[in-house]
């Protein structure tokens, strides 16, 4: 029977980026990973649209304007807050020993870079890079295996 593995796989890769970036994965049922995921999903489709794409090119002109483009914005915020407030977490328990995952690495690094001006390593560039692997991976990643998917399916002599 045919099926959409699409969901099953936005899960597996955000839950693969979740472990490397984060230290920790979530369960698929997860409340907050749920919302997490359709806060993506929902940005996704919004990027389509012509006033997100405008935005782009004219985001003074276009923050005075209604449309999807806000929308995106909002969720890109809240995503922005989750991964955030991660990144306080681990500065909370950071043992610098033992680095968990890639937040931990990175906060080790604004430690040892702490008497440099010109360092790059800061809390906020710790949490848009956070961001940013997160937003691009999950995106790109699943849709790459979907292709896979059915590009196997179809020309199954290839296997």
């Amino acid at each position: 029977r045919p099926f959409n593995p699409g969901n099953f796989l936005v899960h597996a890769v955000s839950n693969i980026i979740c472990s490397i970036v984060f230290g920790d994965r979530f369960d698929y049922e997860d409340e907050r990973f749920l919302t997490l995921i359709n806060w993506i999903e929902e940005n996704n489709s919004l990027q389509a649209s012509l006033q997100a794409q405008l935005y782009n090119f004219f985001p003074t002109i276009m923050d005075l304007l209604p449309g999807p483009h806000k929308k995106l914005i909002k969720n890109i915020e809240k995503i922005d807050k989750f991964t955030t407030d991660i990144v306080m977490e681990h500065q909370k328990t950071l043992d610098p020993t033992c680095p968990r995952d890639f937040i931990d690495s990175f906060l080790n690094k604004m430690e040892q870079e702490k008497g440099n001006d010109h360092s790059n390593f800061t809390t906020e560039t710790l949490s848009r890079t956070t961001l940013d692997l997160f937003l691009a991976g999950t995106g790109t990643t699943s849709i790459t295996l979907r292709f896979a998917i059915l590009i196997l399916h179809k020309y199954p002599e290839i296997v």
